[in-house]
């Protein structure tokens, strides 16, 4: 009976230790388990690289990306300068024609230069030149009204010389009329002439308007009460024609 308990003892010590082997060995199992799992671990690990560097690469396109809307932007802002810039210089364009577009005034002695000589032809003519020294344009209207030294009337004008349109002269230009100091002989005496006084008409050619100019004739001057002067024209080859 003793041996049969002992027999049974050291069987189950056996099967103990049987067992115990077992369940080591299944603890192997599950080390390798996890190991094998750990193999896709380190492929996942080993392609991170690639998929970091394919990251990488697709930040890089992005950022390229990103950089189109920039230059595009960069462009808009250049454009946009130039849109500035060409609307600063249309300002300024305006601003020029503004001051070169001036509402013109009438012309007077003070807002204009006169001076009178002497011409090799026609003969027997003096020419009248009325320069611009103003800031403003103005209108040359009519024809001048001049009256040598102390006579009584204004010389004639010769209705024949009117322009095809008011001569207007921006600041620094000039107007030129023509004088006939005598028409045909018609056995009137001629005077000798020392002075001359060229008065302005306005637009409604009646009367004078601002200052005369004086002048002082050249010498050797001489007129007749048949003489002429010519409207204002803006070159001088039209005043000389008559």
């Amino acid at each position: 009976m003793r041996n049969h308990i002992r027999t049974t003892a050291l069987a189950a010590t056996a099967l103990l230790a049987a067992l115990s082997l077992t369940a080591c060995g299944g603890n192997d199992n599950g080390d390798d388990g996890k190991a094998g799992a750990a193999a896709p671990a380190a492929s996942t690990t080993a392609t991170t690289p690639d998929t970091g560097k394919d990251t990488k690469d697709a930040k890089e396109t992005n950022s390229g990306a990103a950089q189109a809307p920039a230059e595009n932007a960069s462009t808009t802002s250049t454009t946009s300068t130039t849109s500035k810039g060409s609307t600063g210089g249309s300002k300024s364009e305006k601003s020029s024609a503004g001051s070169g577009s001036k509402s013109p005034v009438t012309c007077t002695g003070s807002n204009t230069k006169v001076t009178v000589s002497k011409v090799s032809r026609p003969i027997n003519h003096l020419l009248l030149t009325a320069t611009n020294t103003g800031s403003r344009p103005c209108y040359a209207y009519h024809a001048p009204a001049l009256r040598f030294d102390d006579a009584q009337a204004a010389f004639p004008v010769l209705r024949d010389s009117i322009p095809q349109a008011v001569v207007t002269l921006a600041p620094g230009q000039s107007a030129y009329a023509s004088i006939g100091l005598s028409g045909e002989p018609d056995g009137t005496d001629l005077h000798k002439g020392k002075h001359l006084t060229v008065y302005f008409m306005p637009k409604s050619n009646s009367g004078s308007t601002g200052a005369p100019a004086e002048l002082t004739l050249p010498a050797n001057t001489s007129w007749g009460d048949n003489g002429f002067v010519t409207y204002w024209q803006s070159n001088m080859a039209d005043a000389l024609t008559y």
